[in-house]
């Protein structure tokens, strides 16, 4: 039986802590579950477009080894946390070290992600075993993680003009991207990122670095703050762990993982609007959504269509909800691709097929007010006195106490391990 515990959730969040480039001069903090939020949206963009023509079931089993790889690397790099990249690299390089590595990671590992079943850690063990690869999946995600670091670097490129390093890391970033120009879109972010060219992904994938800008809970002290990009990925993560746990089908739980990863791209237009003040006024959440769908159509739907990215577009849409109304509602797509809304009962039910291309709803909310309980508990835990943060824990808690996902996973016994 597959159980998500509270040193789980926690030990994800625990990205928030670790700095990035923490030898060079920085105007901002940049922190690890950031960079891993903007891989993973970029993994997304590639494994779209790089996945066109396939069998549906071979585009399935491609996708989950991207998200489960990406899963692993980031699991990876929570325990070794701060080994330099070029120190990492040498450690990869001879297969002895990095195997008496990798034995005392997974070692660190085991207790935290054994429960989610025997599957998973079977998948982890063996993913890790191999330091490097040339599968499919694998390149996707070593592109995007080149151009996330990429992208991190263009931040502090201006801020350390002294670094004798500097020539180095981009000529890494772009000698390395060019190894995998022959993936589809690859070339069009590369050249939006350093070739300084106004290309559809390239704009895209800016926006989505954009989010790390964007702080939540602006208008609260916290210990650690948190941006809107870092929590979006540690909604997809729980998203992908909890579908593992309410016995989702490959496609549910890939659909998951991708709507939590996507589910703020709208705080890209209005930022990050707490729900005490959506809630203030009777119209104003209306009056938001409708401002979000436009700009979503102008800045980025529409770009990305006239660039040749239509499908990109129309899949990101479904994960956003757009036809049926809410990112948090449970929906499928019929063969015509036309998405409607069902209820839980008939997404854990009749729906929970691959064919039905399911996506969750009240699933996904949950894990978005698990991400956002997190935050507030470990603020409040670091010493943070603020009657938002513990109205907010407050205010969770109690609204999820009696709630058991399908049956199967009791929120409010896992928010009670929380003392």
């Amino acid at each position: 039986m597959v159980s998500v515990r509270k040193g789980l959730l926690q030990f994800l969040f625990a990205g928030s802590f670790m700095k990035r480039w923490n030898d060079k001069h920085r105007s901002m903090d940049l922190v690890e579950v950031d960079k891993q939020a903007h891989k993973m949206m970029v993994a997304w963009m590639l494994y779209e477009l790089n996945s066109e023509g396939l069998a549906e079931a071979e585009k399935l089993a491609l996708g989950l080894e991207i998200v489960e790889g990406g899963l692993f690397e980031y699991l990876y790099r929570l325990v070794i946390t701060d080994i330099k990249p070029p120190v990492f690299y040498k450690i990869k390089a001879n297969p002895a070290h990095y195997r008496q590595l990798t034995d005392w990671v997974l070692d660190q590992l085991e207790p935290r992600v054994r429960e989610l079943g025997d599957g998973f850690w079977q998948r982890l063990t063996a993913y890790l075993a191999v330091p490097e690869g040339d599968s499919p999946a694998r390149r996707i995600l070593d592109a995007a993680h080149l151009y996330a670091s990429g992208w991190e670097y263009s931040l502090i490129k201006r801020d350390n003009p002294w670094d004798d390093e500097l020539l180095d890391i981009e000529s890494s970033f772009t000698g390395g991207l060019a190894r995998f120009a022959d993936l589809r879109g690859v070339t069009d972010l590369a050249d939006g990122l350093f070739a300084g060219r106004k290309t559809p992904l390239g704009h895209f994938g800016r926006l989505l670095g954009q989010l790390r800008f964007q702080t939540r809970w602006s208008q609260t002290p916290r210990i650690p703050e948190t941006s809107v990009l870092g929590h979006m990925f540690l909604v997809a993560a729980y998203g992908y762990f909890f579908s593992l746990a309410v016995g989702a089908c490959p496609a549910r739980r890939l659909n998951n993982f991708f709507a939590g990863l996507v589910h703020d791209m709208p705080e890209l237009l209005t930022r990050d609007i707490i729900s005490p003040v959506k809630q203030s006024v009777s119209t104003l959440g209306d009056m938001i959504k409708e401002y979000e769908e436009r700009e979503l159509e102008r800045r980025v739907f529409s770009v990305l269509k006239r660039g040749g990215y239509a499908g990109l577009a129309e899949r990101l849409s479904y994960l956003l909800g757009m036809e049926v109304g809410s990112e948090f509602y449970e929906s499928i797509r019929d063969e015509t691709g036309k998405a409607s809304r069902v209820t839980p009962a008939d997404l854990d039910g009749r729906c929970n097929l691959d064919a039905f291309d399911p996506k969750d709803g009240e699933l996904l909310k949950v894990c978005d007010s698990l991400a956002a309980f997190i935050e507030a508990y470990t603020a409040l835990r670091n010493g943070i006195t603020s009657d938002q943060l513990q109205q907010a824990v407050w205010r969770l808690r109690n609204k999820y106490s009696p709630v058991v996902l399908f049956g199967r996973v009791h929120i409010g016994a896992l928010l009670a391990d929380f003392d």
